[in-house]
């Protein structure tokens, strides 16, 4: 089976006022026990990981380029020591990379220890738009990293992008799309996220309190519309709600998440997909560092057969080629048209999904509303 793995690492500089995902600032003290116990566990999964055939490895966080690369290569070390890895320029391995955090040095580490991907957080080219949200960052520091990058040798880099930001403007949008795209070399794939509201988030609090304004609903649609046209017309493939790429470049990492195949987590609250059974480390950071394996990990759901096609649908009508109805049928050995057949009659009928020869696909409509359309299949 195919296998993706995840490794997250919680530790940052300074929590962004919007992130919500199980992170840290100034525990880096820590940081050595922390991967110890990461490779800990990479050692106990040594069974999982030589009887699948890991397609694609992806380091996240938090901020993994705050943390000493020499540690990246010890965690990556010990998975293809682990495996059954023939060659690992083979497979997809990405880190994320936040400017302001990383040199020229750490890249080339990266490069040299079979780091093929990077992802860099960028978020906005407008100064005052990334102090407003709490990055660290300025655009000249994106610069920087971007371009030490480019002489490190990478080549396939995503660079992400937010929109409905406080005060953002569908100017400012303009601006930072044209900035991205007449760089030296422009990158081979761009992620384009809506600002999601999470409760308890810094940024709740400033909204709660009447301190930020912004854009407006449709504003944002326009934003997202604005986004999508232009990247299309200077030649990237809109392969999935959030992702743009050029051929060649879409996300092995996220397509494998999209098309339901298996993946491990290692780290703090790090998920993991292992025959219809979805667990999760746990998000206390003493717990995690000061427990046996058995006592970290905790079952979110095991899956039914009905959830898995539930599931398959939902995540498939994420991707803009939708869901090859051959291919459900080969998973599940069911038409999906037959199964589902009162959902889809629903959103066909609301113009929200079209079903043609061989594919279920959000129509254009179905992109701005498509909660609705995941909802059918909750």
């Amino acid at each position: 089976m195919e296998l993706g793995v995840y490794i997250h690492i919680p530790f940052c500089v300074k929590k962004c006022y919007y992130c919500d995902f199980v992170s840290y600032e100034n525990k880096l003290d820590l940081q050595e026990s922390y991967i110890k116990k990461v490779i800990n566990e990479i050692q106990d999964n040594e069974e999982l990981l030589k009887n699948n055939n890991i397609t694609t490895i992806y380091i996240g966080g938090g901020t993994p380029s705050i943390i000493n690369p020499e540690y990246i290569e010890k965690i990556l070390n010990n998975i293809f020591e682990r495996s059954n890895l023939k060659n690992k320029e083979d497979i997809e391995i990405t880190i994320e990379v936040n400017p302001g955090t990383v040199t020229k040095d750490y890249l080339q580490m990266y490069k040299n220890c079979g780091i093929n991907r990077l992802s860099i957080g960028l978020q906005s080219t407008n100064d005052q738009i990334l102090k407003t949200i709490g990055r660290i960052h300025n655009y000249e520091q994106f610069l920087k990293t971007y371009n030490w990058a480019l002489e490190v040798g990478f080549k396939n880099i995503n660079v992400d992008l937010m929109l409905g930001l406080p005060t953002q403007t569908i100017t400012d949008i303009k601006e930072g799309l044209e900035n991205i795209l007449n760089l030296k070399q422009a990158p081979n794939h761009v992620s384009v996220y809506s600002l999601i509201i999470e409760d308890g988030t810094l940024i709740q609090e400033m909204l709660n309190a009447g301190k930020l304004q912004f854009p407006t609903e449709e504003d944002e649609r326009n934003q997202y519309h604005y986004t999508k046209n232009l990247l299309e017309l200077h030649g990237y493939n809109h392969y999935e709600i959030s992702n743009f790429a050029k051929s060649g470049y879409e996300s092995k990492h996220n397509l494998n998440c999209w098309k339901q195949k298996q993946y491990v987590g290692f780290g703090l609250a790090a998920h993991s997909y292992i025959n219809g059974i979805r667990y999760a480390n746990t998000s206390d950071l003493n717990v995690y560092l000061n427990n046996i394996r058995k006592d970290i990990k905790i079952v979110n759901e095991n899956q039914t057969l009905d959830d898995m096609k539930r599931e398959y649908m939902l995540l498939g009508l994420r991707m803009l080629d939708g869901i090859r109805i051959t291919e459900f049928k080969e998973k599940f050995g069911e038409n999906p048209i037959y199964i589902f057949r009162d959902e889809l009659q629903r959103l066909v009928e609301n113009e929200l999904v079209i079903v043609d020869l061989d594919n279920i696909k959000l129509t254009n409509k179905g992109l701005d509303f498509a909660n609705i359309v995941w909802q059918e299949f909750v």
